[in-house]
């Protein structure tokens, strides 16, 4: 069941998102070779905790999966989708690409965001895989608005990476958010115009486009948890929360 927000929970999402984009900029800013993902874990839950605020992803297990998540991020490299986990020996070495994503919970309601960023030089493949589905997220975004569906989100940002031949994820795709980490409705990164839940005041959505290099398919890693392209081509993974207003698009985790 869909349960709307209201002004007053949007605002208090709106604090949250603001918070959780500075939690992104700062675990970015500490992103190099040499630098091992537990770290990066332990750094973004200590500013969570800083603020107040809980992790929303720590001990949180969706159904299919079989064990709640033991980290405060997911920490994704090359060709992890989505649900990297943190490690000791999980060290980011030069011409990485690392999908960074975070969750937290602020005066119980639940915001979502997610970037990929390099790790030190890489090649132009990956930097334009990185623009492209950053774009593409941009371009759902524009299409999250009174009257719309999911549909039409989901077909402009299919539309939009098809004219880059890149693999479009298709198992896993954006939620709605807010009193849990996920909720419905499901918000894919493909469809067709006028299809599927109709987007109204109130309403807040994750958009999270994942693109790959090769192919779209994927399978889960023996750690219960990743998941991975199936062709062993890299990824690329960005997120915001959005509120639907009479307004328009509200982007909710943004400085």
């Amino acid at each position: 069941m869909i349960r709307l927000k209201t002004k007053e929970e949007i605002e208090t999402m709106r604090e949250g998102g603001k918070r959780l984009a500075e939690v992104l900029e700062k675990v970015s800013k500490k992103v190099k070779p040499g630098v091992s993902s537990l770290e990066l874990d332990r750094y973004a839950r200590e500013i969570i905790e800083g603020f107040g605020d809980k992790p929303s992803f720590l001990n949180y297990q969706p159904k299919g999966i079989r064990f709640p998540y033991p980290f405060s991020t997911c920490l994704s490299v090359n060709d992890e989708i989505v649900h990297g986990l943190p490690k000791a020996n999980k060290i980011f070495r030069e011409g990485d690409l690392l999908g960074i994503d975070i969750g937290l919970i602020h005066k119980g309601l639940f915001l979502d965001s997610a970037i990929t960023v390099p790790v030190g030089k890489v090649d132009y493949n990956a930097m334009e895989m990185i623009a492209v589905t950053k774009q593409a997220l941009e371009i759902g975004i524009l299409e999250a608005k009174i009257g719309n569906t999911v549909g039409d989100i989901g077909f402009a940002i299919e539309q939009y990476i098809k004219e880059f031949k890149y693999g479009i994820v298709r198992d896993l795709a954006g939620h709605g958010v807010g009193f849990a980490v996920h909720e419905e409705p499901f918000v894919p990164n493909f469809g067709k115009r006028g299809q599927g839940e109709k987007l109204v005041e109130g309403l807040v959505i994750a958009i999270e486009p994942m693109v790959n290099e090769g192919k779209g398919a994927m399978i889960l890693d023996s750690d219960g948890q990743t998941y991975r392209t199936k062709d062993g081509k890299r990824s690329a993974h960005f997120e915001h929360t959005i509120a639907i207003t009479k307004d328009g698009p509200m982007v909710l985790t943004q400085k």
